[in-house]
């Protein structure tokens, strides 16, 4: 306990200094705004802010970018309240209840419930964090290459059964991830590997260009193809502070729609978004009303608030311990440690304390002020929704390729953001999920080189794996998964967790 105590006051003590409090404002700022203003995301917004990370320290610019990632899921259930248009995919189920409060003269409690819960489940979620962060970063330091190769297998397993859309076609992004890794020099033998004969492809494919191409060019070809109405119920919103009877429904809900995200968040794939949906079948199916559920019940929006800010919040846990990234958000965060030359894994608590407990820490900041920004100012988040977004696109296109170039000042990597544009566009188009395919962009490496390292070790004895007892059952328990994931029955079960984002 003691050690815990000690560990939040060195990261409060980080967390707490002038700049990182302002960056930690404007990650949550802009969380907000991409949250509310819907075709724009974290992900696409955290790929294009990578190159100006090289500019900062590495606990300012991660402490940024997390603000960025549990800012958009305040600011999405703002325009799925007001507009029944979520800004983000985990607040799809907040706009069943919360657009009907809206309708019903209530926008006020209905947003308050949303930011209150959000902000109690995210303080709940940071000690949930700070809590698991140590005992499983000391298991991992006991880790060899055959267990992280067992850990990675596991991980895109994982993604694969929690990734919305055809098991088949999650495997093929998976593996495409895996092969657009392995472009560059092999390591071992400095031979030129899927080059193409383009010697500007002998470092890799550059993860910025490739990530804001796939998230970020995608998303603008997307939205160019839809006209989206946009007209908020209300535009000014008034009596935000909920009643004692309001109070009293909401507390339950927040409380299990918590411990619900903060289980489901650690998972690869769609933690938040799971969460989200979970919280509110629960709450539905112990109702002793449940006929209220999608006519305004203020349950409905209080638990998948608290569960899809909470399920964010513990994404984080195998990313800081383990390096292994549970969504394509915390794959561009470790990508933001690589550029800043830190290798991701259990070392970083060990090695960088400061900005392992300092990035802890500042998710307790960055919820308050999320509670600070977000209620004041709905008024302008209204206003944002009328910017038609044949304005805001030129904007983000010429922003995103000036931070592509910034990165190397090298314009082949225009070339392979604007290539990966049209390719994530195409992927949409044909519904295949770019997501899984960063996730073996990202892990592609490194599991290439585990699996070398322990089969070095072990003189080519592919037993290694299985003579282990902890690689052996993380294998074991990713063969289960993939089973599991061809099963009828939870095939459809995916299509119907998941049809609220289509």
């Amino acid at each position: 306990m003691m050690d815990l105590i000690g560990n939040l006051g060195l990261g409060l003590s980080a967390a707490l200094t002038p700049y990182n409090i302002l960056f930690c404002f404007v990650g949550t700022l802009l969380g907000t705004l991409v949250g509310v203003l819907p075709g724009i995301g974290p992900t696409a917004t955290i790929a294009m802010l990578l190159p100006i990370t090289l500019s900062l320290s590495p606990e300012t610019s991660l402490i940024m970018l997390a603000g960025i990632y549990y800012g958009a899921q305040y600011g999405g259930s703002t325009t799925a309240i007001l507009i029944n248009l979520p800004g983000e995919s985990s607040s799809a189920v907040t706009a069943l209840d919360g657009y009907q409060m809206a309708r019903q003269g209530r926008a006020g409690p209905a947003l308050a419930a949303a930011a209150l819960s959000s902000f109690f489940a995210g303080t709940i979620a940071t000690v949930v964090v700070a809590a698991l962060a140590p005992p499983l970063t000391s298991i991992a330091l006991k880790f060899g290459s055959p267990e992280y190769f067992g850990l990675m297998v596991l991980g895109l397993a994982a993604s694969i059964v929690l990734a919305r859309g055809s098991v088949l076609k999650t495997i093929a992004m998976v593996s495409m991830g895996l092969v657009f890794g392995l472009v560059g020099t092999d390591i071992n033998t400095g031979a030129m590997r899927f080059t193409l004969g383009r010697p500007e492809l002998a470092d890799g494919l550059n993860f910025v260009a490739v990530a804001v191409g796939l998230f970020g060019i995608a998303e603008i070809l997307r939205n160019l193809e839809t006209t989206i109405e946009r007209t908020a119920v209300i535009s000014r919103v008034a009596g935000l502070w909920p009643s004692r009877a309001d109070f009293k429904a909401m507390i339950g809900p927040a409380c299990r729609g918590t411990l619900l995200g903060s289980a489901l968040g650690v998972l690869p794939g769609g933690g938040a978004i799971l969460a989200s949906f979970a919280s509110y079948a629960l709450e539905k199916k112990i109702s002793k009303t449940p006929e209220r559920f999608g006519n305004g019940a203020i349950e409905g929006v209080a638990g998948p608030e608290a569960a899809n800010n909470a399920g964010a919040q513990t994404s984080f846990i195998p990313m800081l311990t383990l390096g292994v990234p549970a969504n394509p958000v915390m794959a561009l965060m470790i990508g933001a440690m690589i550029i800043q030359g830190i290798v991701p894994g259990p070392q970083v608590a060990t090695e960088q304390p400061v900005l392992f407990w300092g990035l802890i820490a500042s998710m307790w900041i960055g919820n308050l002020l999320l509670v600070i920004l977000n209620l004041p100012l709905i008024g302008l988040w209204v206003k944002l929704l009328t910017v038609p977004y044949t304005v805001l696109f030129p904007a983000i296109l010429a922003f995103a390729s000036i931070g592509v170039y910034s990165v190397n000042s090298n314009t082949f990597d225009l070339y392979v953001m604007a290539a990966f544009g049209v390719f994530g566009y195409v992927l949409s188009k044909l519904d295949f999920e770019p997501a899984p395919m960063l996730l073996g962009f990202v892990l592609g490496p490194l599991l290439e080189e585990h699996l070398r390292r322990a089969m070095t070790i072990s003189h080519g004895d592919v037993s290694v794996f299985f003579t282990r007892p902890i690689s052996a059952g993380l294998l074991t328990v990713a063969l289960i998964v993939l089973i599991v994931a061809f099963l009828p029955n939870i095939a459809r079960r995916r299509k119907q967790v998941f049809v609220e984002e289509d």
